[in-house]
C-alpha cells in the first residue's frame, strides 16, 4: 500500500493520507541526527497542500523506513529520538482525510513549539490508563521547547522534562515536554521546574494553547488531568516506557492494532517486516515532487 511507509504525521499509522505542508517541495534533503553518526534523508512526493502529498524517510543505507517503527526510541541513555512533525510557528498538520490547519490563537502564531512524536511508542486505546482512562491510539506526542525552529521530518535527540495529560474528546492524549540536547539551554533544563524558571510562562502557555486550539473549529475546550499541572520527568519517562511496551506488542502482533499499519523494514521479530526493495517499489510508483504556493495563514483567531 503506498501509504504504509510514508512520513505522515500521525505518520505512517494509517492506510490513507491527507497531508499539508508549508514549505516548497525539495527533491531530497539530508538530515543529521544531532550528535550521532546516524543520518537520514527525507524525500517528498507530489505537491504540498494537497491530499496526495507524501514525505518518506531513508536511513543511512538509502533504504526507506517507517518513522513509527524503524527509528529507535532511544538515542542514548536517558535521551530519546523525536521525529518533528510540525515546525514551530507553522500551522499545517499532517493527517489522514481532509487538509487540516490549526488556527492562530491570539497571541500565538501556529504551534508554539516544535511538535512531533517519539518513535516506537503507542498509546493503546484498549488500555485504560490508571491515571486518566482511555488512550488515543497514537505515538506519544512531544513539544520540544528549544530555540531552533526544526524542519518537518527532522529527527532530533531530546531530554524529557515533564508531561501533561490532556483529555481530548474523552481520550487521554499525553503531551511530553522536552528539549533538544543540542540546545544552549539543555544543560540547565533537567525537569519541568527548570522550564518554569528558565522560560517563565511557557508551561502555562502550553496548557492554554492545547485547551483552546480546537475552539475555532467549533469544538469545546479540552480538559486536563491533574488540575492541568505538569508531572515531573521521572513520571514522564515511566509513561513513555509503558507506551514503548504497548508499541512492541503492536508490532509483534500480540495485540490488535485495529488497522494501524505495522509495516517496517528493520524490526526482526515483527511479522510485518518487509523487504527494503518492496518499500522502494511503493515510493517509486508515486509522482515526483512539485511546487505549490499553498495558503496564507496570517489571520488570527480570538476565540
Amino acid at each position: 500500500d503506498p501509504a504504509l511507509l510514508q512520513l505522515w504525521y500521525r505518520f505512517s499509522y494509517s492506510l490513507s493520507v491527507g497531508a499539508a505542508c508549508r514549505f516548497v517541495a525539495l527533491k531530497q534533503r539530508r538530515l543529521l541526527v544531532s550528535g550521532t553518526m546516524s543520518s537520514f534523508s527525507s524525500e517528498e512526493r507530489t505537491a504540498p497542500f494537497t491530499l496526495e502529498y507524501r514525505v518518506f524517510l531513508k536511513n543511512e543505507n538509502g533504504q526507506y523506513i517507517a518513522p513509527f517503527h524503524d527509528i529507535p526510541i532511544y538515542a542514548d541513555k536517558d535521551v530519546f529520538h523525536m521525529v518533528v512533525e510540525v515546525p514551530r510557528w507553522s500551522n499545517e498538520k499532517m493527517e489522514t482525510g481532509e487538509l487540516h490547519y490549526v488556527a492562530n490563537l491570539f497571541p500565538y502564531k501556529g504551534y508554539i513549539w516544535n511538535y512531533g512524536a517519539i518513535p516506537q511508542t503507542w498509546e493503546d486505546p484498549g488500555h485504560n490508563d490508571k491515571h486518566t482512562g482511555c488512550c488515543d491510539n497514537d505515538p506519544i506526542d512531544v513539544c520540544e521547547i528549544g530555540s531552533k525552529v526544526c524542519s518537518r521530518g527532522e529527527i532530533i535527540r531530546v531530554k524529557v522534562l515533564g508531561i501533561s495529560a490532556m483529555i481530548d474528546e474523552g481520550e487521554t492524549d499525553w503531551k511530553v515536554i522536552a528539549i533538544n540536547v543540542d540546545d544552549p539551554d539543555a544543560a540547565n533544563c533537567n525537569d519541568i521546574n527548570d522550564v518554569k524558571w528558565l522560560k517563565p510562562g511557557y508551561p502555562e502557555a502550553t496548557v492554554d494553547w492545547f485547551k483552546r486550539y480546537k475552539v475555532p473549529d467549533g469544538k469545546p475546550e479540552n480538559q486536563f488531568a491533574f488540575n492541568a499541572e505538569f508531572k515531573v520527568k521521572d513520571f514522564a519517562v515511566d509513561i513513555i516506557k509503558s507506551t514503548h511496551d504497548y508499541w512492541r506488542a503492536l508490532v509483534t502482533k500480540k495485540t490488535d492494532g485495529k488497522g494501524i499499519s505495522c509495516m517496517n523494514t528493520t524490526v526482526s521479530e515483527s511479522p510485518f517486516q518487509c523487504d527494503p526493495d518492496a518499500a522502494r517499489a511503493i515510493v517509486d510508483a508515486l509522482p515526483p515532487p512539485s511546487e505549490n504556493t499553498g495558503a496564507n495563514w496570517n489571520r488570527f483567531s480570538y476565540d
